[in-house]
């Protein structure tokens, strides 16, 4: 199986990580932000925090962790829209994966009745056959079929956990329970958690010096194993005095546990960039009190 981070050279696992992912992506990003300091993205960390709007009491009644309570920032793509009990996903058929998925979570959605040893992983039948994944295709990859929205956020319901075993919720992962056990953690220090998932195909150099996209496929259907997943998070404050945003980009091969998950904060516009995804113009709609955590 092909490893994509053997260049060393662009993209390292652990300390210096983010960076490296920052200025692979962002050399143009940074200068065309320098010639033009207005724009949003240039004024991530100088954005003051300021209270955000009151939750209302319909934003209450929703069920927790409900597809529908995650669509208070916006989307940040509106292609192939799915919509689930427990998330909402764009579809990219080209890949057989989704291209973001999006959850809520709160001490309530973690918490209920529902058992995964009922669940299982199945094809998804809203998606044409020529388009979809099967559990065959993973069968003897040595890919695991790792949830973008993870299971065990969505206890609350057992429709809702099982909803999460759809394939084209799915994409061939190596590792990243840390960081989903950390969007789990923050549920006790925020009023809500806004968690978008997805993969990236990233550029590496080669032994020409010259930068390619490279990945594996699995299976008949060739179902694409991204080189890279991100994850955002709109963190907003429990005393309503603001939001913090935190993104993600980690690589899809085993990472020690002993290596902070901070090695691999960047920043929103790193992603943005790269997988053609927009964050901050949605978030911004619905307040000005924008805090981006890129370093701790």
């Amino acid at each position: 199986m092909m490893r994509l981070l053997q260049t060393g050279a662009t993209l390292l696992v652990g300390a210096g990580f983010g960076a490296s992912v920052s200025r692979l992506l962002g050399v143009r990003g940074r200068k065309e932000e320098e010639e033009e300091p207005g724009t949003p993205l240039g004024l991530l960390s100088k954005v003051p925090v300021l209270p955000v709007p009151r939750v209302q009491a319909s934003e209450l009644t929703v069920s927790p962790g409900g597809s529908g309570a995650v669509m208070k920032y916006g989307f940040p793509s509106l292609a192939n829209i799915k919509t689930r009990e427990s998330y909402v996903s764009s579809y990219d058929s080209r890949t057989r994966t989704a291209s973001w998925v999006i959850e809520r979570l709160t001490p309530a959605s973690l918490n209920g009745p529902s058992d995964r040893k009922y669940c299982n992983f199945k094809e998804d039948e809203s998606i044409h056959i020529f388009h979809r994944a099967t559990n065959a295709d993973f069968k003897g990859s040595g890919f695991d079929r790792g949830h973008m929205a993870a299971a065990a956020n969505h206890k609350w319901s057992q429709k809702a956990m099982e909803d999460t075993f759809y394939l084209s919720n799915v994409a061939p992962q190596n590792a990243w329970n840390n960081l989903e056990k950390l969007c789990r953690s923050l549920t006790r220090h925020y009023l809500n958690v806004y968690v978008c998932t997805g993969p990236l195909y990233l550029p590496s150099q080669q032994a020409d010096g010259k930068l390619y996209v490279k990945y594996q496929v699995l299976g008949r259907n060739h179902v694409a194993v991204p080189t890279h997943f991100f994850k955002v998070l709109i963190l907003e404050k429990a005393d309503g005095k603001g939001v913090e945003l935190r993104s993600y980009v980690l690589p899809n091969e085993p990472i020690e546990e002993k290596i902070p998950l901070e090695r691999f904060l960047v920043p929103i516009e790193t992603i943005e960039r790269a997988s053609g995804l927009h964050f901050v113009p949605n978030i911004m709609k619905r307040t000005s009190s924008l805090q981006a955590i890129t370093a701790r």
